[in-house]
Formats: structure tokens, C-alpha cells, sequence
């Protein structure tokens, strides 16, 4: 090492002596003197490497020497080896860098999912006075287009439920007087915010509430997608986070499962008592995301423990929660819907929780949760994660009422026509309203239930529907005008088979024109998602009408969820405003 550091200090001496002056560099004498040198030094280095090479047990190959020694080694017979070009110059390979360095990222494809679905038509009373749909208590939809929001994005109109917008929200429904009645049927009917001529009539369910403590025991499978797809912090950190908020509410009487799914599903935790807080806390914390989804194996093993823990008589649920990007396994969706239907009846609901941006599956995660007769959620943020698996758990285990219709019948002598704002993929047929083979949605312990429907009086002058040539359908002599609707529920107690009846009608004289701050706060979540949608529905009525709407009922607000909806108002109108004022682009 020293011969060759004496040889790099003398050609460095060398080298400046010829260039620190212009005359000695034309010189010849100089040139020969330097030539002579050049040749002396290049002798010492080749004997000091030949020296080097004879003093040490091994030596370092460059990567330049391998490459050259394997290239003799390949070389046919008779050919000399050509040496390698001389590498790029050093300016170049920087300028190379510099260029990758600031080259903008490929852009992520977004292959979200949503079911199609156009708004609920307007009916004529007298073609269809009878309208029928299944309850509904997700809120998936409202929490998901309130993250693309945030992220400066205006949802697609597919994303926007409306019924899922206003039941995000409580309006304060009267509970029942006692458990005779499992919920409680409210209505109120007043002129509709954004065209006077028209009415609003609200039909409001709440569920007997129960103490956490006294919940019967629960048999719980945390169903977690740990693929690849997961990875990002609000995907498996937040939903890890979300997860924890929950253990310290369970019993010694609970059971918890942890199944994960990726390439292939695999058991993280067997049924375990829920006081067992650290045992499951660690078993949580230990989850990491990577592999592919392979969706359908692991919702078999999820149900296979639920049925190895199963409670008589207590809570048996399976919580799915994913960015559902199932690829792997059962990814056919109708095989998956028919898997989850299969052990609904066996006692096992199932609950999906959606998260995660990029290649969310709303269409399939809200579709497992219908057939399997448990709720949808979505978890864009760890104060969500905590309304969802705490403040809003019990009303997810205990079910208090299963398969929960609702039948309006609208009497033609007082009511042109009706539109129902939402529930357009749980509408169901007039027959199936009795017919307890039809599945229908469920109600959990302090669930609240609302639904609007939008109607036009006779003789209003506010009809949307042109008038029939011959005049339709006729009505009995002597109709009566006291009554605006008729409302009708039908539900099943938990383990019956047979439905039960509740009637409620609607007098023409309860029209109020001083309506109450759910009444107006409800409406304007409904204006807000019609907004969402293209504003099709609410006859002009503006962004402002409703921020001001809803600032004005807003009432009690704990935990701040109707603040935060009056923020975002202006973002959405923000949003809306700069897409619809973008240039055409030829061809679009």
C-alpha cells in the first residue's frame, strides 16, 4: 500500500510541475522530460503491484476484473479480448441522475368499486300509492365521500347514498316506552325546504337502548385483510389502531378469533376470553401487510371459528374489515354473497369495515354486509375507528329486530305523487312486505332508523309528472282527505320466524310549518347529497341554502359530527364548482 500511495503523490506532483506553466508544456525538452518520468513511475507501480500480489494470502476483485476475467474465460479461441468501453463521463452520470431523481412518480390507478344505481323515480299515487323497502343502518357511504373530500377529490356520484348520508347522523327519535315493542315509530310532516309547494314527510325508528354491561356474551372473529394492498397508513396502522380501541371493552365472557388473509389465510389468535386484553392487544400489534388477497379462504376460516366458539343465546359475529380487494381464492362476488347468506342462517352476521383509498371495494364490502345480516361501515379516521367499534358497538351486537320493512301507503285523494330520497338498492317488491321468507334488514340495540320522502299535494301545482290524457285511474267516491299516508313496519323478534305488525297513519292535520331541528337538519343532509349527485332533485335549491340549513338546526352536538358536516359543505361546493366549470375537451 505504500509503494502504490508514493506512486499516486509523484504523478499528482508531476502533473502540476507540467501545468503550472505554459511555456514548459510547448516546450519539447519538457515534453521528453516528462515522457521519461511518465515511464519511470508507470515501472514503479507495476513492480509495487507485482509485490503487492506476492505478500497477501488474497486479493480483491473488482467488479471491471471479473467482468474482464469472465470474458476471456468465454472468449472462443483466437480472439483477443477487447476490453470494455471507458465508462460514461462523470458529468454525464450525474446529469442521468438528476434527471430520475426529479421525475414526477407514476400515478397510482384508482380501481375503486361502486355499484351502479340511479335516484328513486317519481310515482304517481294513483298508478302506485304503495311504496316498500328494507331498513337500512349503514353509514359507509358518508364517512368515505367525507375522506375524498378531504383529499380534495369530489366523489363519484356513485359513492353518494343517500340514506347512508342521514343516518350518519342522530336526530333524537323517540326510544319506546318499554321492550314490549322493540323500537319506536315517529313521523313528521312539514313543507319541503327547497320548494314550499311540495312536503317532506319524515318516518324516524329508535331502538330500546341497553347498558354495555348487560350485552350478552359475544363471539367475536376479527376477519383482517393483511395483504400487500394494505400496507399504507390508512389501511392496517389505522385499522390495527381502530382494532385496540375496542379490546378494552370486552368481557371475561366475550371470545375473540383474529384470522388474517393475504396469499393465504392463517389463524393469529384462537377463541380467547375478551378480558384477556394484553394477549389480544399483542396479537394485533404483531400483524404486518403483504401478499396477495385471497379473500374467500379466509371468510371459511373466520366462519369455521365462529362456529368453534359459537354462544347460544349470545352474539356470534364475524368483522370483516379490508380495502376489499379480493384477488385470489373465491373472487367471484355472487360466490362470496352466496358463502355469507349460507351461515347468516346458521347465526353468524356478519359486519364489513371499509378502508383504505385506491382499490376500495364499496360495491362488495356494502353487498357482503346486506347478505349477511350485519351493517357497513367505513374508517377514514381513528376518531371514526372509535365511533364505530366503541360508542356504536352495542347497537352492532345486539340485534333487537331482524328483517325490518317499511310500507307507505300514500292515500291519491291528498298525494299527486312521492319519491323516496335513497334506499335505492333496498327497495323490495309490494308482496314481499309480508312474506317472511324475504330477508330484510336488521336493528340493533339504540339503532336509530330515518327515511324522507318527498311528496306533491293534490292541485298543488307542483307536480313533476306530466298530466295523463285520459286521467288515469280513478278514485272512490267519497275518498277520504283526513289522512295523508298510511305507515306500516313488519319485523321478527330474534329467533322467530314469524314477523310482527306495527301501523302507524299520518293525519292530514299534522302538516306543520314550523318544523323541528332534526326535521331541518335531515333535510339538508339529504339536499347535500342530491348536490353530490348533480343537484337534480331539489329545484335550485344552493350550497348556501343548505350551509344554512343546517347551522341553523344543528341543536346538540357532542361529538362535534354536525360541525364537521357544516365544514364540509364549502369544500364540497369548492369541488363541485371548479369540475363543472373545467373547459370541454374535444372528443369527451
Amino acid at each position: 500500500m505504500s509503494h502504490r500511495l508514493t506512486v499516486t503523490l509523484l504523478s499528482v506532483a508531476l502533473l502540476a510541475a507540467c501545468q503550472s506553466s505554459p511555456t514548459a508544456q510547448h516546450s519539447p525538452e519538457a515534453e521528453a522530460a516528462a515522457a521519461a518520468a511518465g515511464a519511470s513511475l508507470a515501472n514503479q507501480a507495476a513492480d509495487a503491484a507485482r509485490t503487492e500480489q506476492a505478500t497477501l494470502d488474497s486479493v480483491v476483485v473488482t467488479g471491471n476484473r471479473l467482468r474482464r476475467e469472465q470474458a476471456k474465460a468465454i472468449m472462443p479461441a483466437g480472439h483477443a479480448y477487447a476490453p470494455p468501453p471507458p465508462p460514461a463521463p462523470v458529468m454525464a452520470m450525474e446529469y442521468r441522475v438528476a434527471h430520475a431523481a426529479i421525475a414526477p412518480p407514476a400515478t397510482p390507478v384508482n380501481t375503486e368499486k361502486y355499484a351502479g344505481r340511479d335516484d328513486n323515480p317519481v310515482r304517481r299515487t294513483l298508478d302506485e300509492p304503495v311504496s316498500t323497502f328494507s331498513v337500512d343502518v349503514d353509514t359507509g357511504s358518508y364517512s368515505n365521500v367525507r375522506r375524498m373530500l378531504r383529499e380534495g377529490q369530489r366523489p363519484p356520484a356513485d359513492a353518494v347514498r343517500a340514506e347512508e348520508f342521514i343516518n350518519y347522523f342522530r336526530y333524537g327519535h323517540a326510544a319506546p316506552a318499554d321492550r314490549s315493542r322493540p323500537f319506536n315509530v315517529t313521523t313528521e310532516l312539514a313543507p319541503a325546504p327547497w320548494n314550499a309547494k311540495r312536503q317532506l314527510l319524515m318516518v324516524g325508528i329508535k331502538g330500546y337502548d341497553v347498558p354495555k354491561a348487560t350485552l350478552p356474551p359475544a363471539n367475536l372473529v376479527f376477519l383482517l385483510d393483511t395483504s400487500g394492498s394494505m400496507e399504507s397508513p390508512d389501511k392496517l396502522p389505522l385499522l390495527k389502531q381502530s382494532f385496540a380501541q375496542l379490546v378494552p371493552q370486552l368481557r371475561a365472557q366475550d371470545r375473540v378469533s383474529i384470522v388474517v388473509y393475504a396469499g393465504s389465510a392463517g389463524l393469529v389468535l384462537p377463541p380467547t376470553p375478551g378480558d384477556r386484553h394484553d394477549e389480544i392487544l399483542a396479537a394485533l400489534d404483531r400483524l404486518q401487510a403483504g401478499g396477495s388477497t385471497n379473500g374467500g379462504d379466509g371468510i371459511r376460516l373466520a366462519y369455521a371459528m365462529a362456529k368453534q366458539a359459537f354462544v347460544k343465546e349470545g352474539v356470534n359475529r364475524v368483522i370483516l374489515a379490508t380495502d376489499g380487494d379480493f384477488n385470489v381464492g373465491t373472487v367471484s362476488q355472487d360466490a362470496l354473497e352466496t358463502m355469507v347468506a349460507d351461515q347468516r342462517t346458521s347465526g353468524i352476521a356478519l359486519t364489513t369495515l371499509g378502508f383504505g383509498t385506491g382499490n376500495y371495494n364499496d360495491a362488495l364490502a356494502e353487498k357482503l354486509a346486506d347478505v349477511g345480516d350485519g351493517n357497513h361501515a367505513y374508517i377514514d379516521t381513528l376518531q371514526e375507528g372509535r365511533k364505530v367499534l366503541v360508542d356504536e358497538m352495542q347497537s352492532t351486537l345486539l340485534t333487537i329486530a331482524r328483517d325490518v320493512k317499511i310500507q307507505v301507503e300514500f292515500n291519491p285523494a291528498v298525494v299527486s305523487e312521492y319519491r323516496l330520497i335513497g334506499y335505492e338498492n333496498r327497495v323490495l317488491a309490494n308482496e314481499d312486505f309480508a312474506n317472511d321468507k324475504v330477508d330484510a334488514g336488521d336493528i340493533g340495540a339504540g339503532h336509530e332508523v330515518t327515511a324522507l320522502y318527498e311528496i306533491t299535494s293534490v292541485d298543488s301545482g307542483a307536480e313533476r309528472l306530466p298530466a295523463l290524457r285520459y286521467g288515469g285511474k280513478q278514485l272512490a267516491t267519497g275518498a277520504s282527505t283526513n289522512e295523508v299516508a298510511h305507515v306500516r313496519l313488519r319485523y321478527k323478534l330474534p329467533g322467530q320466524d314469524s314477523s310482527r305488525l306495527i301501523e302507524t297513519p299520518i293525519a292530514s292535520t299534522s302538516l306543520t310549518t314550523r318544523p323541528s331541528n332534526a326535521f331541518r337538519f335531515a333535510s339538508a343532509v339529504a339536499a347535500y347529497a342530491d348536490l353530490l349527485r348533480g343537484g337534480q332533485r331539489i329545484d335550485g335549491w344552493s350550497w348556501n341554502d343548505v350551509a344554512r340549513t343546517a347551522r341553523g338546526a344543528a341543536g346538540r352536538d357532542p361529538h362535534g359530527l354536525k360541525a364537521e358536516f357544516i365544514g364540509m359543505i364549502d369544500q364540497a361546493h369548492r369541488l363541485v364548482a371548479v369540475q363543472n366549470d373545467a373547459p370541454a375537451i374535444a372528443g369527451d
